[in-house]
């Protein structure tokens, strides 16, 4: 069966995403604090 909500399909790609920039900023810039909060913000949903 195929998924076509939208909102979930979408909120799924933005999570994906802050994933990859919490893993970019706690490996190259070394930001724990900041990039915590955006992990947890991003993906609450």
């Amino acid at each position: 069966m195929k998924n076509d909500n939208v909102v979930q399909q979408k909120s799924f790609a933005l999570a994906i995403r802050i994933v990859n920039v919490y893993k970019q900023l706690t490996s190259e810039k070394k930001e724990f604090v900041m990039s915590k909060q955006l992990l947890r913000s991003g993906t609450g949903i």
